[in-house]
Protein backbone atom coordinates (compact mmCIF):
# COMPACT_ATOMS: atom_id res chain seq x y z
CA UNK A 1 0.00 0.00 0.00
CA UNK A 2 0.92 3.55 -1.07
CA UNK A 3 0.46 6.93 -0.96
CA UNK A 4 -0.17 9.30 -3.91
CA UNK A 5 0.52 12.74 -3.58
CA UNK A 6 -1.81 14.07 -6.75
CA UNK A 7 -4.56 11.99 -4.82
CA UNK A 8 -7.21 15.02 -3.54
CA UNK A 9 -8.84 12.25 -1.31
CA UNK A 10 -5.25 10.74 -0.04
CA UNK A 11 -6.80 7.10 -0.05
CA UNK A 12 -4.14 5.07 -0.34
CA UNK A 13 -3.92 3.31 -3.62
CA UNK A 14 -3.83 -0.66 -4.00
CA UNK A 15 -1.38 -2.40 -5.91
CA UNK A 16 -2.40 -4.99 -8.58
CA UNK A 17 -2.88 -8.27 -7.29
CA UNK A 18 -3.87 -11.08 -9.65
CA UNK A 19 -7.37 -11.94 -9.60
CA UNK A 20 -9.04 -14.37 -7.11
CA UNK A 21 -7.93 -18.00 -7.25
CA UNK A 22 -5.21 -17.16 -9.76
CA UNK A 23 -1.87 -17.41 -8.49
CA UNK A 24 0.69 -15.20 -9.33
CA UNK A 25 3.16 -15.87 -12.21
CA UNK A 26 0.75 -18.93 -13.36
CA UNK A 27 -1.22 -19.14 -16.79
CA UNK A 28 -4.98 -18.31 -16.41
CA UNK A 29 -7.56 -21.32 -16.29
CA UNK A 30 -7.11 -23.93 -19.13
CA UNK A 31 -4.24 -22.37 -20.00
CA UNK A 32 -1.42 -24.75 -20.87
CA UNK A 33 1.34 -24.87 -18.18
CA UNK A 34 5.21 -24.97 -19.33
CA UNK A 35 4.81 -24.57 -22.59
CA UNK A 36 3.30 -28.32 -22.44
CA UNK A 37 -0.14 -29.14 -24.72
CA UNK A 38 -3.17 -28.90 -22.18
CA UNK A 39 -6.26 -31.28 -22.23
CA UNK A 40 -7.81 -31.67 -26.12
CA UNK A 41 -4.31 -30.53 -27.28
CA UNK A 42 -2.10 -32.95 -29.99
CA UNK A 43 0.66 -34.48 -28.51
CA UNK A 44 4.26 -34.12 -30.17
CA UNK A 45 6.61 -36.48 -31.92
CA UNK A 46 7.33 -39.52 -29.70
CA UNK A 47 10.28 -39.69 -28.17
CA UNK A 48 13.44 -40.71 -30.31
CA UNK A 49 11.50 -39.38 -33.36
CA UNK A 50 13.83 -37.00 -36.07
CA UNK A 51 12.80 -33.33 -35.77
CA UNK A 52 11.11 -32.00 -38.46
CA UNK A 53 9.87 -35.12 -39.99
CA UNK A 54 5.67 -35.27 -39.99
CA UNK A 55 4.80 -38.69 -38.39
CA UNK A 56 2.49 -41.77 -39.96
CA UNK A 57 -0.60 -41.05 -37.61
CA UNK A 58 -3.78 -40.22 -38.65
CA UNK A 59 -4.49 -39.03 -42.11
CA UNK A 60 -1.34 -39.80 -42.95
CA UNK A 61 -1.11 -42.76 -46.13
CA UNK A 62 1.25 -46.05 -44.10
CA UNK A 63 4.34 -46.52 -45.72
CA UNK A 64 4.23 -49.59 -49.16
CA UNK A 65 4.53 -52.80 -48.81
CA UNK A 66 7.26 -53.11 -51.14
CA UNK A 67 9.86 -50.53 -52.16
CA UNK A 68 8.61 -48.46 -54.93
CA UNK A 69 5.33 -48.96 -54.77
CA UNK A 70 3.07 -45.88 -54.33
CA UNK A 71 -0.71 -46.84 -53.30
CA UNK A 72 -3.25 -45.26 -56.23
CA UNK A 73 -4.65 -42.05 -55.15
CA UNK A 74 -1.55 -40.34 -54.05
CA UNK A 75 -0.63 -38.63 -57.64
CA UNK A 76 2.56 -41.43 -57.99
CA UNK A 77 2.86 -44.06 -60.77
CA UNK A 78 4.04 -47.50 -59.61
CA UNK A 79 7.22 -48.74 -61.38
CA UNK A 80 5.46 -51.20 -63.66
CA UNK A 81 7.91 -53.69 -65.03
CA UNK A 82 7.66 -53.96 -69.04
CA UNK A 83 6.46 -56.87 -71.59
CA UNK A 84 10.43 -57.92 -71.94
CA UNK A 85 11.12 -58.15 -68.34
CA UNK A 86 7.76 -60.36 -67.66
CA UNK A 87 9.11 -62.03 -71.04
CA UNK A 88 12.13 -63.50 -69.57
CA UNK A 89 10.78 -63.42 -65.84
CA UNK A 90 8.14 -66.38 -67.99
CA UNK A 91 11.81 -68.35 -69.76
CA UNK A 92 13.81 -68.64 -66.66
CA UNK A 93 10.83 -70.71 -65.06
CA UNK A 94 10.41 -72.55 -68.31
CA UNK A 95 13.82 -73.28 -67.79
CA UNK A 96 13.63 -74.68 -64.10
CA UNK A 97 10.98 -77.28 -65.41
CA UNK A 98 13.14 -77.91 -68.59
CA UNK A 99 14.92 -81.32 -66.69
CA UNK A 100 11.77 -83.08 -65.10
CA UNK A 101 9.88 -82.49 -68.30
CA UNK A 102 12.43 -83.91 -70.26
CA UNK A 103 12.26 -87.02 -67.74
CA UNK A 104 8.80 -87.52 -68.42
CA UNK A 105 8.79 -87.23 -72.64
CA UNK A 106 12.18 -89.64 -72.29
CA UNK A 107 9.95 -92.17 -69.97
CA UNK A 108 6.71 -91.82 -72.43
CA UNK A 109 8.60 -92.55 -75.11
CA UNK A 110 10.24 -95.33 -73.80
CA UNK A 111 7.56 -96.71 -72.06
CA UNK A 112 9.63 -96.54 -68.86
CA UNK A 113 6.85 -96.03 -66.31
CA UNK A 114 8.90 -95.47 -63.39
CA UNK A 115 11.00 -92.93 -65.44
CA UNK A 116 7.65 -91.14 -66.79
CA UNK A 117 6.42 -91.36 -62.38
CA UNK A 118 9.43 -89.63 -61.47
CA UNK A 119 9.12 -86.71 -64.16
CA UNK A 120 5.50 -86.25 -63.41
CA UNK A 121 5.95 -85.97 -59.35
CA UNK A 122 8.98 -83.44 -59.75
CA UNK A 123 6.75 -81.39 -62.24
CA UNK A 124 4.05 -81.33 -60.37
CA UNK A 125 6.64 -80.69 -56.97
CA UNK A 126 7.60 -77.98 -58.62
CA UNK A 127 4.47 -76.48 -59.98
CA UNK A 128 3.34 -75.96 -56.05
CA UNK A 129 6.66 -75.21 -54.91
CA UNK A 130 6.21 -71.98 -57.51
CA UNK A 131 2.68 -71.03 -57.43
CA UNK A 132 3.58 -70.80 -53.29
CA UNK A 133 6.23 -68.50 -53.64
CA UNK A 134 4.61 -66.62 -56.22
CA UNK A 135 1.28 -66.22 -53.93
CA UNK A 136 3.60 -65.67 -50.51
CA UNK A 137 6.30 -63.09 -51.74
CA UNK A 138 4.90 -62.79 -55.64
CA UNK A 139 7.96 -64.18 -56.87
CA UNK A 140 8.73 -67.33 -58.61
CA UNK A 141 12.44 -67.88 -59.28
CA UNK A 142 11.81 -66.28 -62.67
CA UNK A 143 10.55 -62.85 -61.40
CA UNK A 144 12.90 -62.84 -58.70
CA UNK A 145 15.88 -63.23 -61.21
CA UNK A 146 14.53 -60.25 -62.91
CA UNK A 147 13.58 -58.54 -60.02
CA UNK A 148 9.86 -58.12 -60.62
CA UNK A 149 7.16 -58.67 -58.24
CA UNK A 150 3.26 -59.84 -58.74
CA UNK A 151 1.01 -57.26 -56.15
CA UNK A 152 -2.44 -56.78 -55.86
CA UNK A 153 -3.13 -53.44 -57.58
CA UNK A 154 -4.93 -51.98 -54.76
CA UNK A 155 -2.87 -51.91 -51.67
CA UNK A 156 0.47 -53.65 -53.29
CA UNK A 157 0.49 -57.01 -51.39
CA UNK A 158 0.89 -60.47 -52.45
CA UNK A 159 -2.20 -62.34 -53.76
CA UNK A 160 -2.11 -65.11 -51.36
CA UNK A 161 -1.64 -68.93 -52.87
CA UNK A 162 -5.49 -68.97 -53.39
CA UNK A 163 -5.72 -66.21 -56.08
CA UNK A 164 -2.05 -66.60 -57.38
CA UNK A 165 -3.91 -70.06 -58.51
CA UNK A 166 -7.25 -68.27 -59.86
CA UNK A 167 -4.77 -65.56 -61.96
CA UNK A 168 -2.77 -68.63 -63.47
CA UNK A 169 -6.82 -70.05 -64.70
CA UNK A 170 -6.91 -66.99 -65.88
CA UNK A 171 -4.27 -66.95 -68.55
CA UNK A 172 -6.52 -69.11 -70.28
CA UNK A 173 -8.00 -65.95 -71.68
CA UNK A 174 -4.70 -64.61 -72.77
CA UNK A 175 -4.09 -67.74 -74.98
CA UNK A 176 -7.57 -68.65 -75.89
CA UNK A 177 -7.33 -64.54 -77.57
CA UNK A 178 -4.16 -65.89 -80.58
CA UNK A 179 -2.47 -65.00 -77.35
CA UNK A 180 -3.09 -61.39 -77.73
CA UNK A 181 -3.40 -61.42 -73.91
CA UNK A 182 0.25 -62.15 -73.36
CA UNK A 183 1.55 -59.53 -75.90
CA UNK A 184 -1.20 -56.74 -74.16
CA UNK A 185 1.74 -56.22 -71.52
CA UNK A 186 3.42 -54.05 -74.24
CA UNK A 187 1.28 -51.36 -74.74
CA UNK A 188 -1.37 -51.43 -72.01
CA UNK A 189 -0.74 -48.32 -69.40
CA UNK A 190 -0.08 -50.94 -66.64
CA UNK A 191 1.06 -53.51 -68.21
CA UNK A 192 -1.49 -56.05 -67.33
CA UNK A 193 -2.37 -58.82 -69.04
CA UNK A 194 -5.86 -60.26 -69.54
CA UNK A 195 -5.61 -62.15 -66.55
CA UNK A 196 -3.98 -59.08 -64.45
CA UNK A 197 -7.40 -56.71 -65.32
CA UNK A 198 -9.83 -60.10 -64.39
CA UNK A 199 -7.71 -60.26 -60.78
CA UNK A 200 -6.83 -56.99 -60.13
CA UNK A 201 -2.75 -57.69 -60.61
CA UNK A 202 0.23 -55.90 -61.53
CA UNK A 203 3.62 -56.79 -61.85
CA UNK A 204 6.42 -54.29 -60.79
CA UNK A 205 9.88 -53.92 -60.52
CA UNK A 206 11.30 -54.01 -57.29
CA UNK A 207 15.38 -52.96 -58.67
Amino acid sequence: MSYDPNNPYGQPQQNPQPGYGQPQGQPGYGQPQGGQPGYGYPQGAPQGAPQGVPQQGYGYPQQPAYPGYQQPGYGATPPYANWGQRFLGTLVDGLVFAVPYALYIAGAASKNAALTGIGGILLLGLFIWQLIREGRTGQTVGKQALGIRLVRESDGQPLGVGMAFVRRLAHFLDGISCYIGFLWPAWDAKRQTFADKICGTIVIRTQ
